[in-house]
């Protein structure tokens, strides 16, 4: 079967009509000299849609993006790593509004046409001139080969920026779609995860854009852990420009669904990017649950398995203890019947019907020790499934994050 889209390269800027930036403004201090703030500009008006952490501790750019967003057009993100302007009460807000505010004069558009994103550490007020010199800069370097510097200059803890771009043909028009993310640590998503920035130059409906993006989210970010912390200011943003000059996508247009596939396959492209990148992980573990009450058990019973700290600490030894997988999916409140679980460690059938195989510790350690590796678990009760992506839990990671 003939592929719907091919990737390309450009990230963000590969779509007609974005532009992009990224510079160091001086927003960490110290003598790191990374680039640390990023612009991404539609040159026309665009659709645009979002979706935030459901954490209740919102940073302050997630409220102010959630209130601009609202009118379902954009033009404009503008996008600081190093401080995560969350907590900071009423100068936080004020720090947000003024981004959004020099942004617009800058480039002539509205403030609430200006979406903004913060990421790194809270609870510290933003050094501010730091950040307007820095959207001056960016403003005056904006190009359209600038996405790789504005996927650089959202990382925080990542070791590499997260790019992916594709092409597909909507309506006999060539049609392209681009984006970017960082993440590596506080990754277990709720509606989106860390910072997601998606161009297109598809002509799509709000509505379509909105739902497409819900869509591509939850089959994509909503799947991935690394260390059970949900962000403050997870954010995933699309902007849609329309100057691919397809007719609009809508929900009732014949070619939505592989505009839809596409989106899928960059944002599912993205979230596993990131947790192979996760701090300091060394195995990247897929866990697919088949055979759930329904798809909502199933997603109960693969999310215990990858909140496990038992789990990830045995992933991390290569250590094949399945009863602690078997026991975290007992709790996870889906429907479970002890009696009819299977296990797989990849294709290697161990457990059935909730007792072991007998199969040797030696081959099921041959699977566990390798630094990608699959669960699945049959439950054997209905149809659900659900797959989730995870990592292991690592001397390293405690070392990293325990704070000076």
């Amino acid at each position: 079967m003939k592929a719907k889209y091919k990737t390309i390269q450009g990230g963000v800027t590969a779509p007609k009509g974005f532009r992009a930036a990224g510079v160091h403004c001086g927003i960490k201090g110290g003598k790191d000299q990374k680039p640390d703030l990023a612009l991404i500009v539609s040159m026309v008006p665009a659709h645009a849609a979002g979706v935030f952490t459901s954490n209740l501790v919102k940073a302050a750019p997630v409220r102010i993006s959630q209130k601009h967003i609202a009118k379902g057009r954009a033009q404009v993100v503008v996008a600081n790593s190093g401080n995560a302007n969350a907590c900071t009460g009423e100068q936080g807000m004020k720090d947000a509004l003024d981004m959004a505010r020099l942004a617009a004069e800058l480039l002539a558009v509205a403030p609430h046409e200006v979406l903004v994103c913060s990421t790194g550490r809270i609870g510290v007020n933003l050094p501010m001139e730091n950040v307007l010199n820095g959207i001056r800069a960016a403003e005056q370097q904006l190009s359209d080969a600038g996405g790789a510097d504005a996927a650089k200059a959202i990382m925080t803890t990542d070791k590499q920026p997260k790019e992916v771009s594709v092409t597909l043909t909507i309506n006999n028009r060539e049609v392209r779609i681009g984006a970017i993310a960082k993440g590596a640590g506080m990754i277990n998503p709720s509606l989106a995860t860390m910072l997601c920035f998606i161009t297109t130059d598809a002509t799509v409906s709000t509505n379509g854009l909105d739902k497409a993006l819900r869509a591509a989210v939850e089959q994509s970010f909503n799947r991935i852990n690394v260390d059970n912390d949900m962000s403050t200011n997870d954010t995933v943003i699309a902007l849609a420009n329309g100057m691919a000059g397809n007719l609009p996508l809508t929900l009732e247009h014949p070619e939505f669904l592989k505009f839809q596939e596409a989106l899928n396959f960059v944002t599912l492209k993205l979230a596993r990017m990131i947790v192979r990148d996760g701090e300091c992980v060394s195995k990247f573990v897929t866990v697919e649950i088949t055979g759930a009450a329904s798809d909502a058990d199933a997603r109960l019973a693969a999310r215990a398995i990858c909140h496990s700290m038992l789990a990830k600490s045995a992933f991390y030894g290569g250590d094949p203890n399945w009863g602690r997988l078997l026991c975290a999916v007992g709790y996870s409140g889906a429907r479970v019947d002890p009696d009819k679980l299977d296990l797989y460690y990849n294709n290697v059938h161990v457990v059935t019907g909730g007792a072991p195989r007998g199969v040797p510790e030696k081959r099921m350690r041959k699977v566990t020790s390798q630094k990608n590796f699959s669960i699945k678990v049959n439950l054997n009760v209905g149809d659900g499934k659900f797959t989730a992506y995870t990592t292991d839990l690592t001397e390293a990671y405690v070392e990293f994050n325990k704070g000076e």
